[in-house]
């Protein structure tokens, strides 16, 4: 019994994670890694076994993943990146006939996902507050403006005057004009979900993001708070929702109040600290997807869990380009 991780990239302590947790469970399993350039990736290096794969856009990619799960008694793929949600999603029926599960959430949350305007939509009608939009025709300043389908903050600006306020801008319809929650009064949580095949969540942990280097965080601290029974009452029960997800909040400094930013229906690049504050979500898919059994629901994580992340070396020998 084996796991697939693909696009494995420099999720490293992932990859650590999940061969820690098959193991326990299968003494002879392993975790393969795939990516375009499987060599030059750390993430690939530290698996029991890579495989290099055409991009995901490449008609050939759910064959090429499914031989390389037929051919190494693999049963459940671990996606981590935002464009294979969707490829995946739309053929699970492909590899559920075969006896393979990818653990990701439905087409229409994956969508959801990826178009912020529909996430607060749904942020609305599950009842969680989320970032109060501007009405750029009687602008309040400062706005924060992101295009609603970003990724890694590319995009986004501050504008403080309406001299910032060009008529490109104002026209671009990709562009999503909202309140400026300022780091000086709010503090940033990402939360990691686990959502059981029946979109039931099971376990959830607020991070708090205390600094951030190239849109991946590098020192961050668990935090049971309000913000932890906020979610637990409105994430419950989601619809379409399986697997890791991670939704981003904005916490104001001075009160419990908290804003919705954005969802990711993956792992987050984080998640280890969670994993290390013994939120195992490793080990729940492994018993929900090979052993069939139910995951109870898990409080019990470490509070207060400060994780400060540095650089490490990854070296390969007779490395031939």
């Amino acid at each position: 019994m084996n796991i697939l991780i693909t696009s494995a990239g420099r999720r490293v302590s992932l990859v650590r994670a999940f061969k820690k947790e098959i193991i326990k469970a299968f003494p002879n399993g392993k975790i393969f890694t795939a990516d375009m350039k499987p060599d030059l990736s750390a993430a690939c290096n530290v698996s029991d076994g890579y495989f290099q794969v055409p991009n995901v856009t490449n008609p050939s990619y759910c064959h090429a993943i499914l031989d390389i799960c037929l051919d190494n008694n693999i049963k459940i793929l671990i996606p981590t990146i935002d464009t294979e949600l969707i490829t995946l999603a739309e053929n699970i029926d492909f590899f559920r006939n075969h006896n393979i599960e990818p653990v990701v959430s439905s087409p229409e949350i994956i969508i959801m996902c990826r178009d912020k305007r529909k996430t607060h939509k749904y942020f609305d009608s599950i009842g969680f507050p989320r970032t109060p939009d501007i009405d750029i025709t009687n602008p309040i300043f400062p706005i924060f403006a992101k295009p609603y389908d970003g990724s890694s903050s590319i995009g986004i600006k501050v504008i403080h005057s309406t001299n910032q306020l060009s008529e490109s801008l104002i026209n671009n319809d990709k562009m999503m004009f909202l309140e400026y929650l300022s780091p000086e009064k709010f503090v940033e949580f990402t939360i990691d979900l686990y959502f059981d095949k029946q979109s039931l969540l099971k376990c959830a942990v607020p991070r708090q993001r205390i600094e951030v280097r190239t849109g991946e965080v590098s020192k961050s601290v668990t935090r049971r708070d309000e913000l932890y029974n906020l979610i637990c009452s409105r994430f419950s029960h989601c619809l379409g929702f399986v697997g890791c997800i991670t939704l981003q909040v904005f916490k104001r400094k001075d009160s419990d109040d908290v804003f919705g930013i954005e969802i990711n229906p993956r792992f987050g690049g984080g998640y280890p600290l969670s994993y290390l504050a013994n939120a195992n979500y490793p080990g729940m898919i492994i018993r929900e997807y090979l052993f069939k059994e139910e995951v109870p629901f898990f409080s019990d994580w470490i509070d207060d869990l400060l994780m400060l992340r540095y650089d490490d070396e990854i070296i390969i020998y007779d490395y031939k380009s």
